[in-house]
């Protein structure tokens, strides 16, 4: 289900909120929260939620084995049944067949045509499978680390891995982090009120700025051959939907943690003002790169074997989180991409290739850098990427101007930019909100407005629901 769907706003949400804060005991809070978490997910597709059980049942029998075990060679035992169980049912349904694809060309290569072939089963993807993996797996390598303790019941931990506002998009948030507010949390007006605010700007992102340059973008990027005139504007327009689809998205995912009493960590940071690729990914999809640091940097050695292994582990982590954003070469690409940047820049001692420029350079080398990546993130193959990069370098000709009805997206192009420039990341002053009968009406005109766009344009579903 979408957060920005009629279904979920007019009728799920208030259902929602309804049964938590007025029919339902307090003590019984958090099995409500699972039950209208499964009917959120299920509504997608009913027969994954199963799948969803499944990863929730091995990860809290695991966990709670690690936890009681007094012997290494058991604990080793359970943590290891843990992450096999996850990456193995992550990587079936995920990496199955990009898996066969290459096995049966490398098997063609070398004994020809009539080589032995894998079949392609062809997979649905299940919803934010790669999130709660991750939130789930992390789960019981924290109880082994000794960073967290077991789940007080089965109903918390389900209640934790399921939790719909963070479920099929993130943020990625760490059990050690939502324990104590799954035993307790507080419900204020202040806390309601900010993720109020929270919601409406996050829905407005996706429907009124990300879903607006859309169409640029996806016109520039189905072209066969773009032309400059085309896959510059193209190219823009794609780097400011993603931003404003999947930050909207993390704003609402905190706004309706904070109507449920749960604070969730902060997901962007405006990444477009990095002043280099090292500072982007302290802002951007904050919650993967910590998760990417914590549970692949730090193990493969980290910084501590020496430079060589550290540019190493800097680029295979990224590499490997390229990866798990999708089953395809140009994911491996993007994150092959940024692996490079972040090893150059350690070489430099974090700094970026334009450091002793001003300011304003810095963040614009930064976005070129960032932009021609998202290239690879959008292209539907790796072919079609470097044509995209050819048109972008004028080897395609000038090409067509936008039509006519793609050139609307251009003012929102520009609101994007000025916005991107003006303000912080909305999670960086949540609590600094007053409420006040101005801000709730701009809050009741813009969701309006939304309401209005989405009767009219129909919903689109946010960009990270791929992943």
């Amino acid at each position: 289900m979408l957060f920005n769907s009629y279904t979920f706003l007019f009728f799920l949400l208030p259902l929602i909120l309804g049964g938590y804060y007025l029919l339902v005991p307090r003590r019984w809070r958090s099995a409500w929260l699972v039950l209208c978490s499964y009917v959120f997910y299920g509504w997608w597709d009913w027969r994954f939620c199963g799948l969803l059980l499944l990863t929730t049942t091995i990860d809290y029998i695991a966990g709670g084995h690690v936890a009681a075990s007094a012997f290494p060679a058991s604990r080793r035992r359970w943590l290891a049944l843990s992450v096999c169980c996850d990456l193995g049912i992550l990587g079936f349904f995920k990496y199955f067949d990009l898996g066969a694809e290459t096995a049966n060309a490398l098997a063609r290569t070398l004994f020809g045509p009539g080589a032995p072939a894998l079949p392609l089963l062809h997979l649905v993807l299940p919803v934010g499978i790669s999130f709660y993996t991750f939130q789930s797996m992390s789960y019981t390598i924290d109880i082994y680390r000794g960073q967290a303790r077991p789940a007080r019941s089965f109903l918390d931990f389900a209640c934790y891995v399921s939790l719909f506002p963070q479920l099929v998009a993130g943020p990625i948030v760490r059990y050690r982090d939502m324990d104590d507010q799954l035993r307790a949390r507080t419900h204020t007006a202040a806390k309601a009120g900010a993720g109020i605010a929270l919601f409406v700007l996050g829905l407005s992102k996706k429907v009124l700025v990300a879903d607006a340059v859309a169409p640029l973008a996806d016109a520039a990027f189905t072209q066969t051959t773009p032309g400059l005139a085309a896959a510059w504007p193209g190219l823009l327009a794609y780097t400011l939907q993603i931003y404003f689809d999947f930050s909207g998205y993390s704003d609402m995912a905190v706004g309706l943690g904070l109507l449920l009493g749960f604070r969730f960590p902060q997901n962007f940071d405006s990444p477009y003002k990095a002043v280099s690729i090292t500072d982007f990914w302290r802002r951007w999809h904050i919650s993967l790169s910590t998760w990417l640091r914590d549970y692949l940097y730090i193990p493969l050695g980290g910084n501590r074997r020496g430079p060589a292994r550290t540019y190493f582990n800097l680029w295979l982590t990224m590499l490997l989180g390229g990866l798990w954003h999708g089953a395809d070469w140009t994911f491996l690409a993007w994150g092959a991409w940024h692996g490079a940047w972040l090893a150059l820049e350690r070489m430099r001692g974090k700094r970026s290739l334009a450091t002793a420029l001003p300011v304003p350079v810095q963040t614009a080398w930064t976005f070129l850098l960032v932009a021609l990546g998202w290239v690879f993130f959008r292209a539907p193959t790796f072919a079609a990427a470097l044509r995209y990069f050819a048109g972008l370098a004028g080897c395609n000709g000038a090409g067509a101007l936008p039509a006519p009805t793609e050139t609307t997206a251009l003012p929102w192009m520009a609101l994007a930019f000025a916005a991107v420039l003006a303000f912080r990341a909305p999670n960086t002053w949540q609590l600094a909100l007053r409420p006040t009968w101005r801000l709730a009406a701009a809050l009741g005109c813009l969701f309006a407005l939304c309401v209005a766009t989405i009767l009219v344009n129909s919903s689109s579903p946010f960009l990270y629901f791929q992943f």
